[in-house]
């Protein structure tokens, strides 16, 4: 019989789950960078902070290959049978993430070429060609030979498959690479006419008469084909995926019941999220906001619901952070006292089981020495270390939360392929870009006190009231017509300019924009209108716009906002027992709040708690037989908040008695918990 996979999985972050007794705390830790003696002193700093996961081997391939199929695994045996003794559980990486010194030495094809013919050189980390067979089998053999060691392992309990794919090599464009992409082509279009046909090569003369005359998107005397550079967005991700699954397959074998996980990154193109995360059994991610921007944290909400949705809402791992610093932006903001805690303390709101860093111990060489570690350069006496362990105290203080999850009524839709074609050449403005029009909806609602998922618009969307899609320019017939059904059965939907312009080939809908929404809609836009920089466009009764403007033609709807010429700035579109509205610009942030606050009052979609100071953040988790409320205060002044009454029973991290009122410090968190509602 086949394998039930969402059961295995189930089973297999369960038992992660019961081995750790609760959340996972910890982080990355390069004990090979150390002596003997420092890593003593790390065990007995990783016990009074309550460490119970790390992270070793990331880039560990030449020390335990040094040369071709010499292998030394003692420094590893050692390590993971003190990790055992000490009970602390091992996330061990596959170690793939940075091919040693003696591959390109021997094999220097497989080092990747960007699209202007440069190959790149051996020296920092990531330095292959995803689609390299020598890599490849390389890879897989490195990973036979870990499974096979330590697959019954006491202190193994996930593994962790490479390292944030495409951080630096997101595509390559060599020779391989064309060769790879050709015949992901002829899988996905059979002969060459339809891939003419879905490529509209009849412009400027590209008709292909043979696949072998299909070289990537190169740089190019002037714009490439669109088709084919989203078709290389696409082919290029399958192509990083590809290698994730050969090395999960080893680990399948070999250790069945270990859950496998890799790690992305927040607000990252390259790598769709969405369609490599049914493949995980805990999806993953590392996340750095910048204490310098004021509003980091709904950017890094935003991140964390995309993940959630990568796993239909399962809880997920925060792989990395920041204890302070970063050591890789112009200017490196420090986490000012508090900011470090409630950064955490937010992931686990958003559905994380696990709260780790980048790394234990700050290196002391190399090019990442300034990235800030639980254990900075100065040692633990320290104020960053003193907060880790009270981080680490505090979590512990909370077991039960780990399993829970966020249930929502509220969600953004989030499609790569839209992304990916939505930021391509020779558009109507060419600063559009999708992660600042999720913000544009994103923001408004978070703001709001709503939480929200973040879903493509071909998952399951039966169990929500309100759907908001942010320029979703690529929409296919099929998602249209979903989208349509959902809101003609009692859905309410928003979505914003620049949505459902073209079909899957990047092919424009024709008879008026937005193609498949138009029936739910109730429009038509005949004329896109960018705005110049910093020109604005008043609204007729108060309010601004900028960026975008669209000259539409009302056919059902009716005229929500308007411009100051009285033109349609919103809509409003009754459509059989839904509504559907439409933002034809970008509207100022408090207009665009009151839009989407009247959206969700009508789609009876309420704030977790009602009327929360400016900048407290209310989440809820819910457990088999407990819910969680857990409060967040992004400002740095303390604020007041007024519970309902005779609910919340229990604070796990104030040393508060029950009441209907509580006193939020600046930055400050709290974590309630009460019996979970019967079902109805």
């Amino acid at each position: 019989m086949p394998e039930n996979t969402t059961d295995r999985t189930t089973d297999r972050t369960a038992g992660l789950r019961r081995r750790l007794g609760g959340l996972a705390f910890g982080g990355d830790w390069n004990p090979e960078q150390w002596s003997a003696a420092v890593r003593a002193e790390d065990y007995e700093l990783m016990a009074e902070a309550g460490v119970n996961l790390v992270t070793v081997g990331v880039f560990a391939w030449s020390k335990v290959e040094p040369e071709r199929d010499r292998f030394d695994f003692s420094f590893y045996d050692r390590l993971l049978d003190e990790l055992a003794d000490r009970g602390i559980t091992a996330d061990l990486a596959t170690m793939t993430a940075s091919p040693p010194p003696w591959l390109t030495e021997e094999h220097p094809e497989i080092l990747p070429v960007t699209a202007d013919g440069l190959r790149l050189s051996p020296g920092a980390r990531q330095q292959y060609c995803p689609s390299s067979p020598v890599y490849r089998d390389r890879a897989t053999r490195l990973v036979e030979q870990l499974a096979t060691r330590y697959a019954g392992h006491p202190a193994l309990g996930l593994w962790h498959i490479n390292n944030e794919y495409g951080c630096h090599v997101a595509a390559c464009y060599c020779d391989v690479s064309a060769a790879d992409f050709r015949n992901w082509l002829r899988g996905r279009y059979d002969d060459i006419d339809a891939l003419n046909d879905a490529w509209t090569t009849e412009v400027w003369a590209q008709r292909y008469t043979r696949f072998e005359q299909i070289l990537p998107p190169r740089t190019t005397p002037y714009v490439a084909n669109p088709a084919q550079q989203l078709d290389y967005q696409r082919f290029s991700d399958q192509a990083m995926l590809t290698c994730y699954e050969l090395e999960r397959e080893v680990l399948r074998r070999h250790s069945p019941d270990i859950p496998v996980t890799t790690n992305f990154m927040a607000g990252f193109k390259p790598v769709d999220q969405h369609a490599w995360g049914p493949r995980t059994d805990i999806a993953s991610i590392d996340a750095y906001p910048d204490p310098h921007d004021p509003r980091a944290h709904i950017a890094a909400g935003l991140a964390y619901d995309v993940l959630r949705g990568a796993r239909g809402g399962d809880p997920w791992m925060l792989m990395e952070q920041a204890a302070g610093a970063v050591s890789w932006r112009p200017a490196n903001g420090v986490k000012q006292p508090g900011r470090m805690r409630l950064w955490s303390w937010q992931a686990v709101a958003h559905g994380a089981d696990a709260v780790l860093f980048f790394q234990w111990r700050q290196s002391r060489g190399g090019s990442e020495k300034f990235h800030s570690a639980m254990v900075p350069h100065a040692g633990p006496d320290t104020r960053v270390f003193r907060e880790i362990t009270e981080l680490g105290r505090e979590l512990a203080a909370a077991p039960d939360l780990a399993g829970s999850r966020v249930h929502n009524r509220a969600a953004v839709l989030l499609d790569w392929d839209s992304w990916w074609a939505l930021e391509l050449d020779s558009h109507p403005v060419d600063n559009l870009r999708q992660l600042d029009r999720l913000l544009d909806c994103y923001a408004p609602l978070f703001e709001l006190g709503i939480p929200v998922d973040v879903v493509r618009p071909d998952a399951d969307l039966s169990g929500y009231r309100l759907l908001v899609a942010p320029s979703l320019y690529l929409l296919s017939e099929e998602d249209g017509a979903r989208l349509t059904e959902w809101t003609a059965a009692g859905g309410h939907l928003l979505a914003t300019f620049f949505t459902g312009i073209v079909d899957d080939f990047d092919r424009v809908h024709l008879g008026g924009y937005p193609g498949p929404l138009r029936e739910a809609l109730g429009i038509r836009v005949e004329e896109f209108q960018a705005q110049a920089e910093g020109e604005t466009s008043s609204l007729s009764v108060s309010g601004t716009a900028d960026l975008w403007r669209e000259d539409l033609r009302l056919e059902g709807a009716t005229a929500e906002l308007a411009f100051a010429d009285g033109s349609p700035a919103a809509t409003l579109h009754h459509h059989g027992s839904g509504t559907a509205r439409y933002v034809a610009t970008r509207l100022d942030p408090a207009t665009m709040r009151d839009l989407i606050a009247r959206a969700a009052a009508e789609a009876d979609v309420h704030p977790v708690l009602p009327d929360l100071p400016h900048g407290v953040q209310a989440a809820l988790r819910h457990g088999d037989d407990q819910r969680y409320l857990i409060l967040l205060n992004h400002t740095d002044q303390p604020q007041h908040i007024t519970l309902p009454k005779d609910t919340w029973q229990e604070h796990l991290l104030l040393a508060q008695t029950h009441a209907d009122t509580l006193e939020l410090p600046a930055h400050g968190v709290a974590v309630l918990r009460t019996p979970a509602e019967p079902e109805h």
